[in-house]
């Protein structure tokens, strides 16, 4: 892929992800809201540019690896896998922005506490989610993860 498909890719992903992050932060329990961003229609289609850039790198760059901070930097050489590491961050990021949304929404936790822990795991994730997390476990007194019941 050249370097302005490469671009081009980029923007349609990093602006195709704001909608669903709108919906979050307006509309967590509508109906919309769950079949559109609960559903796995977004990180599945997320994961498959993911696949298609990682497989369309023909090779890592020459000393890149994931043994040392050196190694991972020299992944960032190559524009394609740049990308694909912007992807990732899209995808988990807002696989856990629906992820509080819809545990805020289970829980009752009003939205004003919501909307800064979304904003904050659009724009620097683990940030977000402990914001989120901290918030849950003083109003809710809850430490858990749980979503549901576990076992058969």
């Amino acid at each position: 892929m050249s370097t302005p498909d490469l671009d081009r890719l980029f923007l349609i992903c990093n602006y195709g992800v704001l909608p669903a992050w709108g919906m979050l932060a307006i509309h967590p329990g509508t109906r919309l809201t769950h079949w559109l961003v609960h559903s796995v229609f977004i990180p599945m289609l997320l994961g498959g540019v993911y696949l298609f850039l990682m497989l369309g790198a023909v090779e890592a760059p020459e000393g890149a690896g994931f043994t040392s901070l050196q190694g991972v930097m020299r992944f960032f050489d190559s524009p394609r896998l740049t990308l694909a590491g912007w992807v990732h961050y899209l995808a988990f990021d807002l696989f856990v922005g629906a992820w509080e949304a819809r545990d805020a929404v289970r829980r009752g936790i009003r939205r004003v506490w919501l909307l800064p822990c979304l904003l904050l795991t659009l724009l620097a994730g683990p940030i977000g989610l402990l914001l989120y997390l901290t918030i849950r476990l003083v109003l809710e007194r809850e430490a858990l993860l749980e979503e549901g019941e576990i076992g058969p």
